[in-house]
């Protein structure tokens, strides 16, 4: 099997290491807006750069992998499904509902495959809660707590590509609330602060932000994220039912402290950021990729979630803009999708 990876980048980088070792994958060609970049990449791994996307059509592949800036997602997304290639992209399609269902309708036209880049699907503790969720385990589910801390900013010239705190950081939490509990997020209710550096007042975004969340059995999730947590990268679950409590992501490298005679100490080397923290979930989605594209296994993450998720991230800004409750059916851009 011959991949195609566009963008060689952090992630891209990621994932040409992942892929070069694979035992199913034969060669990769790398290419990035960067030359440069994507041929030293190539030398490292003993695999080949091209001078562009259009080589890699022409020296042909069975499969593309995309980690490019968001704004080029959605044009090789579409380019990949007329041409009959499955695709692994890293969230988002795109940074707007219309762009995205372009690029997820025309990936359905051409029945061609789309996994998309959440890679928190993959984490162990994600899957235990998954799992826990749906067992029973914790009996009727009635409330979700959710926080995603990063210890520093991005640069300054990154917040107004981002998408905004919702879109970008957050929309990985309103993700997981779907898959972990099965179910559809009917209305949100958002605020956001600006009150931290001055780029972000800047940027029209928000440095830290909060959101509610009803489910449509009822369940409610709390769901916080800050570009400012300086104790470290901290990215929890908290999932509380009739019958008991469980917590993703609270472990000896937490980046908190107990105030507490008896509590636990603070962590000695605290997660420093989301690839560290989420390194073998970046890998395990790539593996999971090389199956579907053998037939091995179903998508376990197709664009019509990256959507849905995106409908929140939406309604969110939407509720924040106008302090006011927003529900799901006001963002159009389209329907749920049932859970397998």
């Amino acid at each position: 099997m011959r991949i195609g990876v566009i963008g060689t980048g952090r992630i891209g980088t990621i994932h040409a290491h992942t892929l070069s070792r694979h035992r199913d994958v034969g060669s990769l060609i790398l290419t990035d807006a960067e030359p440069a970049r994507a041929q030293a990449l190539a030398h490292r791994l003993g695999e080949t750069a091209a001078p562009g996307v259009d080589e890699i059509y022409t020296w042909g592949v069975d499969a593309l992998v995309i980690t490019t800036a968001t704004s080029a997602h959605a044009e090789l997304i579409g380019r990949a499904a007329r041409s009959g290639l499955p695709v692994f992209c890293e969230k988002p399609i795109a940074l707007d509902l219309a762009g995205t269902l372009q690029a997820v309708t025309e990936v359905e036209a051409a029945g061609t495959v789309l996994q998309m880049g959440f890679q928190r699907r993959f984490d162990p503790g994600y899957l235990g809660a998954r799992e826990a969720v749906r067992s029973g385990r914790l009996g009727r589910l009635h409330t979700v707590r959710a926080m995603s801390g990063d210890p520093e900013p991005p640069p300054a010239g990154c917040l107004p590509q981002s998408g905004g705190l919702y879109r970008d950081t957050l929309i990985h939490d309103f993700d997981l609330v779907r898959w972990v509990t099965g179910r559809e997020v009917v209305d949100v209710y958002a605020v956001g602060s600006d009150a931290g550096p001055a780029m972000f007042r800047e940027a029209d975004d928000v440095d830290t932000g909060a959101a509610l969340l009803t489910l449509d059995d009822g369940t409610l999730a709390a769901l916080t994220a800050t570009r400012m947590n300086g104790a470290g990268y901290d990215v929890r679950m908290e999932l509380a039912g009739e019958r008991d409590q469980i917590v993703v992501g609270l472990d000896d490298r937490t980046p908190i402290a107990s105030t507490e005679p008896t509590g636990p100490p603070a962590a000695d080397k605290p997660w420093t950021g989301f690839v560290e923290r989420f390194g073998p979930a970046y890998e395990a989605e790539l593996i999971a990729f090389v199956e579907v594209v053998r037939g091995e296994r179903a998508n376990p993450c197709d664009g019509r979630e990256a959507l849905q998720a995106l409908r929140v991230a939406e309604a969110c800004e939407v509720s924040r803009r106008e302090r006011r409750a927003v529900r799901l059916r006001e963002i159009t851009g389209g329907a749920a999708s049932p859970f397998g």
